[in-house]
């Protein structure tokens, strides 16, 4: 979980292959409305991702019917979308939030070419954030760390 840019996807891939499951995208889950706002500049709405959520969650929910575990990249920057996604899911769900400076994350954003997601948008997911809750099943690491010491932390941290 985190804002865009931070590396979810990176370290979902990762995860995922460790695990031998499947990884899910969350953003794959947005209605084509809701991506040609973002496109456009323009910040989602609570409206907006509720559903997206609920969609996320069925999608976890049938890759761990099938799989047993999944990996799922999504921002969750809120306390009420993570708890949307673990009543949607209705199993247990750990998070790994990855924070960066803002500095460092609009240089992330501004090396992926072809992103629906523009840079103009960091702001807003940034005032959206709500760090996890110290009785959340999360952990917070510093995206800056390589890739692999990112996945390897999550893999000691779930004990696997």
């Amino acid at each position: 979980m985190g804002v865009s840019g931070c590396g979810k996807s990176t370290l979902g891939a990762l995860l995922a292959e460790a695990l031998d499951c499947p990884f899910l995208e969350g953003d794959s889950f947005h209605s084509p409305e809701a991506v040609e706002k973002m496109r456009g500049g323009e910040a989602l709405t609570d409206d907006d991702r509720w559903p997206w959520l609920d969609r996320v969650g069925k999608a976890a929910v049938e890759a761990i019917e099938r799989h047993g575990v999944a990996v799922l990249a999504c921002s969750a920057l809120r306390l009420a979308y993570r708890d949307q996604l673990r009543s949607a899911i209705g199993l247990p769900v750990r998070f790994a939030f990855l924070e960066n400076s803002r500095e460092h994350l609009l240089a992330r954003l501004g090396n992926r070419p072809g992103h629906y997601m523009p840079a103009s948008l960091l702001d807003s997911q940034l005032a959206t954030l709500e760090r996890p809750l110290r009785e959340e099943a999360a952990i917070t690491l510093d995206a800056d760390k390589a890739p692999g010491a990112l996945r390897d932390a999550v893999l000691g941290w779930l004990k696997v």
